[in-house]
């Protein structure tokens, strides 16, 4: 054998041997929590099978020659393309990923042609492998070759509900529902979910050049709204199940700092994190020191930086309040920065505000409604706009204009107030120039616009938590109620949006459910059009968590209607309907809620749902079904037990009964 053919077969060895080695790679490879988990454990699943026919290469007592190494190197480059797929698919993003989604389907296909490719060019004839072996190959080809017919690609509603979330400004209010849905189908429900998308788009900071660019920051801010929206709905994520999670020798233990939180340069916690070019995260006061003094390079990677520009780290500093929270200690205070509306607005743009707010000062009724009407406008423009209107003092002004008899007047005022409260900044500023009244009024007694509009704005400040709590000690909820009794379409969509807004807060639960809202949403549950399904549903499900809401329910006859729409309902709502009879099945209501759900014939719906429903509505119906397997063989228990009980009175009675003492005729004296 002379010297080429020796090379020739060592590199037919190494060529098995990376492929080995690829294999191993892609195996080791996991975690696809995203919209795209099915095809990407599918695929990873038919690499794997792969391996076998790799592993008999490597071990065969034949040399590799120099034709089965040429059959064999398509391989290396579909499985280094598959393994920055599945990379991706575990590493990246999740909402990049789903709003990606045409690319995202165009590499998947990519990758399963060049498999597919590299294994049509297989000639099995000249590879020393098994039989067995063999037939497993031909199986996974025709897998590959199935699979680029089939489209297992994320639903297309994910896709859309995203992407319109996402093309809404930055502060924009979203829809609690769905963000709820996005949330779950998204599987960002957990700390880790969140820090670890947090995490992957800093990586996509650092992968664009240091420049995060608008699409980025769009989704940073869209994490954070399903990260706060998230934690509203479940205040304990996040905490330790022990008790006493501190005590260490009867002594309280400090808990340790987690490393993704502490700043690299100070080694200290976060208060106010802020990302860099290269995408590293850094205090902003400490970072700002670092370039102050002439440093043009990024402390931890050592990396030039490309520009000195500093991105507000949102999700993190979220993430890092709650783990505070979680662990008992206070949450860092971001550093106040004041905010000059000179850097936002221009000379000219400010003096036309100062010259509105002098109109709304104006004893002049028409001076007061052009000037609201116009700042009206201005406020729902941009958030530069509605930053100088509030430093330039309008939100007092405006306040009293609510108490206007002009109804135009007081419906520019509460929707420019709607319009400045988008802004986070000025949402306080509203609470504490005390609103809420002039608010409430409005919602009251104003026209049908301004109603809806005051409705709309108390769930803008009602985002806030701690505000959830002012809003509804102000009476606003009864005026809510009126207003999804009496309001147009619209009108009732504001008004069931803020409502389960505010009932996320116990305490408001019982003040909506005095104020007559469960019948109220159990007719419009029935009402033909269907058009506020959705919403009744939420704030039903919502208020069957607690006791005067139960009973409620209970008293509605509710049953029926919730087995019905466990059976047919939309997949939100049959999840919803699902979460409201498990609550009422436990408590005062509980053998009533069964037994009325036995006679509606609710185990088959519960069966289905806990197979094909939302993971939430599985979740649901499993516990439901629990409760009702141990309703019926109680009830089967009962009536066992009842039945042994009238045979054995029967059996007494029987026994009880006095004899006829008979005397034979021999014993008679004659």
């Amino acid at each position: 054998m002379d010297e080429k053919e020796k090379g020739s077969m060592v590199a037919g060895e190494a060529v098995v041997r990376r492929l080995a080695e690829a294999v191993e790679e892609i195996a080791a490879i996991s975690e696809y929590r995203n919209a795209y988990r099915k095809p990407l454990c599918s695929l990873a699943r038919r690499i794997r099978l792969l391996a076998p026919m790799f592993d008999e290469l490597g071990d065969g007592r034949d040399p590799i020659t120099e034709p089965v190494a040429r059959t064999l190197a398509p391989f290396e480059d579909a499985f280094a393309a598959a393994k920055d797929l599945l990379r991706l698919g575990s590493e990246g993003s999740k909402i990049f990923l789903v709003l990606e989604r045409e690319k995202m389907i165009k590499r998947f296909h990519d990758v399963i042609s060049q498999i597919d490719q590299a294994l049509d060019g297989i000639s099995f004839d000249k590879l020393e492998i098994s039989e067995e072996v063999r037939e497993q190959i031909e199986l996974v080809h025709a897998q590959f070759k199935r699979a680029k017919e089939r489209d297992d690609m994320p639903d297309a509603e994910l896709y859309s509900n995203l992407l319109s979330l996402y093309n809404k400004s930055n502060d924009a209010i979203l829809d609690p529902y769905t963000l709820e849905r996005l949330a779950e189908q998204l599987q960002l429900v957990t700390i880790c979910d969140l820090t670890q998308e947090s995490l992957a788009l800093h990586e996509m900071v650092f992968a664009s050049g240091g420049d995060p660019g608008e699409n980025i920051e769009k989704m940073s801010m869209l994490l954070k709204k399903i990260k706060d929206f998230v934690q509203t709905q479940n205040p304990e994520m996040g905490t330790r199940s022990d008790s006493k999670p501190f005590l260490l020798d009867g002594k309280p233990k400090v808990p340790i700092v987690p490393d993704d939180f502490r700043c690299p340069i100070s080694l200290e916690l976060m208060k106010d994190p802020v990302i860099v070019a290269t995408g590293q995260t850094y205090e902003r006061t400490c970072i700002e020191k670092w370039l102050a003094s002439g440093h043009d390079t990024c402390p931890k990677t050592q990396q030039r930086l490309s520009n000195a520009s500093l991105t507000p780290n949102y999700v993190l500093r979220s993430l890092i309040e709650q783990w505070c929270e979680a662990n008992g200690m206070d949450p860092p205070k971001c550093p106040s920065r004041s905010t000059n509306p000179s850097s936002a607005c221009s000379s000219r743009e400010l003096a036309n505000i100062d010259a509105l707010l002098c109109k709304l000062s104006s004893p002049n009724l028409d001076d007061q409604l052009a000037a609201a009407g116009e700042l009206r406008l201005l406020a729902k423009r941009n958030v530069d706009n509605r930053i100088c209107i509030a430093k330039a003092g309008a939100i007092p002004l405006l306040i009293n204009l609510l108490s206007s008899k002009n109804l135009c007047t007081q419906e520019h005022a509460v929707t420019a107030l709607l319009n400045l409260s988008i802004h986070d900044d000025n949402k306080a500023i509203i609470i504490s120039s005390g609103a809420i009244p002039g608010i409430v009024h409005v919602l009251r007694d104003g026209s049908m616009e301004a109603r809806e509009n005051a409705a709309a704005t108390l769930f803008s400040l009602s985002v806030v938590d701690e505000y959830k709590v002012t809003v509804g000690a102000s009476g606003a909820i009864p005026a809510l109620v009126s207003l999804l009794s009496e309001g147009t379409h619209r009108g009732k969509k504001d008004a069931a949006t803020a409502l389960f807004n505010l009932c996320i807060y116990q305490v408001n639960k019982g003040k909506a459910v005095r104020a007559g809202v469960v019948p109220l949403v159990m007719g419009l549950l029935t009402e033909p059009a269907e058009s506020m399904l959705d919403e009744s549903m939420a704030i039903l499900a919502l208020l069957s968590s607690h006791p005067e809401g139960k009973s409620a329910i209970a008293a509605a006859q509710a049953v029926p209607l919730l087995v019905e729409m466990i059976a047919n309902g939309s997949p939100r709502n049959r999840e919803n309907a699902a979460a409201t009879l498990l609550n009422l099945s436990d408590g005062e209501q509980q053998l009533g809620t069964m037994a009325a759900a036995q006679e509606c014939g609710i185990m088959g719906p519960l069966q289905e749902l806990a197979i094909s429903g939302t993971e939430r509505g599985k979740r649901k119906a499993v516990q439901l079904l629990e409760r009702m397997n141990g309703f019926l063989v109680q009830q089967h228990e009962a009536y066992a037990q009842a039945e042994a009980s009238t045979q054995t009175q029967g059996h007494i009675h029987a026994q009880s009964e006095p004899r006829m003492n008979v005397t034979s005729a021999d014993s008679v004296d004659t």
